[in-house]
Order: structure tokens, then sequence, then C-alpha cells
């Protein structure tokens, strides 16, 4: 495949609003590209960053004959999985979601996404 390729192929773009000693700021990664990222001080400015981070990571890779990893498709993942924890934890966040009045699959979904 070309540049002009892959730049169409849905890559998964993660965005994070930062506030730290640096000041405000977007910070943005694309997921299945280790060390393709970027900032910006708006979100358009981090889109437009990011796109040209990802041209520059790709033509680096295909200049080099490297192997670019393709996006994951969502469809690939059934969205459940099992997970393994010591029955304190387990207890602790049943008695939070208890007293959110959550499901104890919501509380730990929500603090997945934090």
């Amino acid at each position: 495949m070309e540049l002009k390729d892959y730049i169409k192929l849905p890559y998964t773009r993660m965005v994070y609003e930062m506030n730290d000693e640096s000041g405000h700021y977007f910070y943005g990664r694309i997921l299945e590209l280790d060390g393709c990222q970027s900032t910006g001080d708006t979100i358009e400015e981090l889109y437009e960053s990011l796109n040209e981070a990802l041209e520059g990571y790709l033509e680096v890779k295909i200049e080099n004959g490297l192997p670019i990893p393709e996006p994951h498709n969502v469809e690939e993942y059934s969205g459940k999985f099992n997970v393994r924890l010591p029955k304190s934890l387990h207890q602790r966040l049943s008695i939070e979601a208890e007293k959110e009045g959550v499901s104890l699959n919501t509380l730990v979904l929500y603090k997945l996404a934090l």
C-alpha cells in the first residue's frame, strides 16, 4: 500500500484534555501506532497536528520498509472479558456500587473509562 492508502484507514485516535504544569492543552495519539502522538492548544489544532504526525510516521515506516500495523476492527471484540480480583477488592467495589445505586458492572465500566 502507498501513503495515501494508509492515511485513509480508520486508525483509532485517543484524545485527552490536559491540565498540568504546562497549562491547558489537548494530547492525542494513534492507538495502533506506537509513538505516533501530538498536542494542540485546541481540539482543531490537535487533530491537524496529529494528522501531520500520522503522515510523518507512515512516511518513515514506508521509506524504511518497516511493517505498519493496520487499524483494529471494533467487530473483533465481544465487549466482554473476565477479571479475577482479590475478594477484598470485590467487596469494596460492590459496596461502592451499592452506595452509588448502580450495578457493579456499571461502576467498573465507569472506573475503567477514566
